[in-house]
């Protein structure tokens, strides 16, 4: 993993954790845990740079972030965290602060959803991070790794708990087909499916059955099955205001009237989360293993 990315991920979960009393040690093994396994020690002395910008005031944490961020010449974006739709590779937001005290954060619900992890009670416990499209593939191997483990172990689906996170460009896997058709998601990013065509159509929803036909097998994999079997998606909100800005200028409507629309154009049963990195981290504390999956 790059320092950019450990960067990010790090600097992610700390704006998220910022105003919670319980972000306030200097423990590097906060931010081992948010690595994956094959990350770098040589990475970890970061978190004190970052952890020195702490604050009990939001914005002069947020002020100090991107003034410490500047002298980190390496780092171009600190966190890219939220892409811009309609663009394949999508630039960093103009500033830091504008990234964190950006209006899709400060708009949100007060009180997020946690209760999800009151259903990751499996045995066997998985989390699948999901930052990139790649086809839908980081979806495709959560419900791989849950009949894998079924036909290995013989045991019931009872037994078995998946996390997905759509984090990062992987936002737009959150989105419905519709919002897809209207802002033409697939077109402007460049979208490829499973067997590497260009697409216009999210990868990881089952098209409609023809009268007549069973439906495929394959379709077990997709997202909305999944979800239906109880596997938990979780979206990040810092990246989800990559498709609130998109509704913002397509449809030229204020933020609070597009971010409405664009959360009832996720896909059913998707809970956002203050971050992807937040999602990634209380899915581990909840005993899910972590997979990096696209």
């Amino acid at each position: 993993m790059g320092p950019n990315r450990a960067v990010e991920w790090a600097a992610a979960w700390v704006a998220s954790m910022a105003g919670d009393s319980v972000a306030r040690t200097n423990d590097v093994g906060f931010f081992r845990a948010i690595c994956p396994p094959n990350s770098s020690d040589s990475l970890l002395p970061l978190s004190a740079a970052l952890w020195s910008l702490m604050s009990s005031d939001r914005r002069q944490f947020l002020q100090r972030l991107a003034v410490g961020a500047a002298a980190v010449s390496s780092v171009p974006s600190l966190l890219h965290a939220a892409p811009r739709l309609g663009e394949p590779n999508p630039d960093p937001i103009d500033t830091l602060a504008a990234e964190f005290d950006d209006a899709t954060l400060t708009a949100a619900d007060p009180e997020w959803d946690t209760s999800w992890t009151k259903k990751v009670t499996g045995k066997h416990r998985a989390l699948f991070d999901v930052p990139g499209v790649s086809g839908g593939a980081g979806v495709f191997r959560a419900g791989l790794w849950a009949k894998q483990y079924a036909d290995v172990f013989k045991m019931p689906a009872s037994e078995l708990s998946a996390v997905i996170v759509l984090r990062h460009e992987g936002i737009i896997l959150a989105m419905n087909q519709a919002f897809w058709d209207e802002y033409k998601v697939g077109k402007r990013n460049k979208v490829r499916d499973g067997d590497d065509k260009k697409t216009t159509k999210n990868p990881v929803l089952a098209p409609p059955t023809e009268a007549g036909k069973p439906e495929p097998p394959f379709n077990a994999y997709m997202l909305e099955q999944q979800i239906a079997r109880g596997v938990v998606v979780l979206a990040c909100n810092l990246a989800f205001g990559g498709c609130v800005r998109a509704v913002m200028k397509q449809d030229k409507t204020p933020q609070p009237e597009a971010r409405a629309k664009a959360i009832s154009m996720l896909v059913p049963g998707i809970i956002l989360q203050p971050s992807g990195i937040f999602a990634d981290v209380l899915a581990q504390q909840s005993g899910c293993a972590f997979v990096a999956a696209s």
